[in-house]
């Protein structure tokens, strides 16, 4: 069993458990309040394993799933036995570090709360667009756009949206886990950035 299918499986299994169960939302939602106050820093992990509902859960998950396969398998292949360190690695700060200007920013809000594991996906797909940004991505499963063109669109509707800050839906975190994930791809396997531009630059529309 690959190590994204058993991420799957702990995410789903605690968040399905979390929606039916406040009292153990509330200890693993990450609350920047609390984590200031009580010292709680476990929860920038444990936010990433709950999520606000199933639609923001199932989204997660098949994205993780349908990337994060080829990711672990990529990384085996560069790293070896310790590709799957790397991956973990990757996934895990991932969530922490999309978090952190979050909870800088409302460390002093005790309503605010911040859940999902968005930044961790999103740091896994961003590590792959660095590495091979012409893939195809497809949004709904039939507007399909080569990575890098969703990369872009993907930043720039991010940081529009956590600008405007109308949605419950922590923008910030989806930004930062993809700069994350492309800073790690480029420290980890430094061949990527120059292939990164030339695979765009060969790239034609028609």
């Amino acid at each position: 069993m690959s190590i994204t299918l058993i991420l799957v499986i702990i995410t789903c299994g605690i968040s399905y458990y979390a929606f039916n169960n406040p009292s153990l939302m509330e200890k693993l939602i990450l609350n920047p309040y609390k984590v200031t106050k009580r010292n709680e820093y476990y929860r920038f992990v444990t936010s990433g394993f709950v999520h606000a509902d199933f639609g923001h859960l199932i989204f997660n998950m098949l994205s993780l799933w349908f990337v994060g396969e080829g990711i672990e398998r990529l990384f085996s292949m560069l790293f070896g036995p310790n590709g799957s360190i790397y991956y973990l690695f990757l996934y895990i700060v991932g969530i922490i570090v999309s978090d952190i200007p979050t909870f800088l920013k409302h460390r002093n809000s005790s309503n605010y709360n911040s859940l999902g594991a968005s930044g961790g996906v999103s740091a896994v797909l961003f590590a792959a667009i660095l590495y091979a940004p012409l893939m195809s991505i497809c949004l709904y499963f039939f507007i399909c756009m080569p990575g890098f063109i969703f990369g872009l669109l993907f930043l720039g509707y991010s940081f529009y949206e956590s600008k405007r800050g109308t949605s419950y839906v922590n923008h910030s975190a989806h930004m930062f886990g993809a700069i994350f994930g492309m800073v790690f791809m480029a420290i980890v396997y430094p061949s990527a950035v120059p292939q990164f531009f030339a695979q765009i630059l060969s790239w034609r529309l028609f």
